[in-house]
């Protein structure tokens, strides 16, 4: 049995997927409303209208039936991941966990793996990230993905989540993949923003390239491999956010951009994201421009002119 910890549309896309492979499936919702609704609608109408979950697929708002699952996908906002590890450490130690947030901590200022290790040390951890859409894997369009984990127990995540539309590529690089796509949400949001602003597809290109290159600077500096950040979890993923509107960050910056109002109740990853990694950035003496602008617009501690003003004045330099 496959468990999944978090009912919205990438917790839901995935059960699907594999609900349609004839897998068992078991797909926890905190709102006891929300999993009733669910179970006699077959779908989840709030954030994947019109998808019917396959037979083999259950849901439920009880923790203990994720009891005794092969593995647990935890498809939950990463600020909310540690006060969900917690408390349910004691039911989670020893089963294989694979992250499926992507972000950093704002309290520890770590990724998903680090807090699977730190309540869970018993448990394979695993990250699952890259381009992809919830949309996209519920219609059971073509998607690849990473799946990293450092463990011997790798193999055999891998077959048991690919399926026929939804291909994993295995890779050891925990911090790398983690940090790809923490990182491209910060980039999408910039590139969103200059969009918004009406400052030229020309911008748009070079902004991106050169958040691509902070991307880079930090993962090194954890001791990702750089062809890591050039795969799935890195450059596809960063591809797929700053230039789709489906994309909720590259849409929170063009509100930001155009000084339009968001969706408060929509989450948006790349904002507390920013926000840890200006501050991971400053503590290690990293130079990240354009993450540091995108925190520094978010807490309105500039205004988007000066923002400009200051990625445009930086020093020359070589590439």
């Amino acid at each position: 049995m496959i468990g999944i910890a978090g009912a919205g549309a990438f917790g839901t896309a995935l059960a699907v997927a594999l609900g349609r492979e004839g897998r068992e499936v078991r797909l926890w919702a905190r709102d006891p409303d929300h999993v009733a609704a669910m179970v006699q609608s077959r779908q989840n109408t709030g954030r994947l209208p019109g998808v019917i979950l396959p037979d083999s697929v259950s849901v439920t708002a009880q923790m203990a039936d994720l009891g005794g699952a092969e593995v647990v996908l935890l498809a939950l906002p990463m600020q909310s991941l540690a006060a969900f590890l917690q408390p349910n450490a004691g039911l989670l130690d020893g089963t294989a966990l694979v992250a499926c947030c992507k972000g950093v901590d704002l309290g520890s200022l770590r990724g998903p793996s680090a807090l699977i290790e730190r309540f869970c040390p018993d448990s394979a951890a695993a990250i699952l990230t890259g381009p992809s859409f919830a949309a996209d894997i519920a219609r059971g369009l073509p998607t690849a993905l990473t799946l990293a984990c450092a463990r011997p127990e790798a193999e055999d995540l891998q077959r048991l989540l690919s399926t026929a539309t939804l291909r994993l590529y295995r890779s050891s690089d925990v911090v790398g993949a983690e940090l790809g796509g923490a990182l491209k949400n910060i980039i999408a949001i910039a590139a969103g923003v200059v969009t918004g602003a009406g400052l030229g597809e020309s911008a748009r290109a070079a902004l991106i390239t050169r958040g691509f290159a902070e991307m880079q600077r930090l993962a090194l500096h954890h001791g990702a491999r750089a062809e890591t950040l050039s795969g799935l979890s890195g450059f596809g993923d960063l591809v797929l956010t700053c230039t789709s509107t489906q994309s909720r960050n590259l849409r929170y910056g063009l509100a930001l951009g155009s000084g339009q109002a968001f969706d408060a109740r929509t989450t948006v990853e790349g904002v507390a994201t920013a926000q840890a990694v200006s501050r991971l950035a400053a503590s290690l003496a990293i130079d990240m421009p354009v993450a540091g602008m995108v925190a520094r617009l978010i807490a309105h501690d500039i205004t988007l002119d000066q923002a400009i003003r200051s990625l445009m004045s930086r020093p020359l330099k070589e590439e």
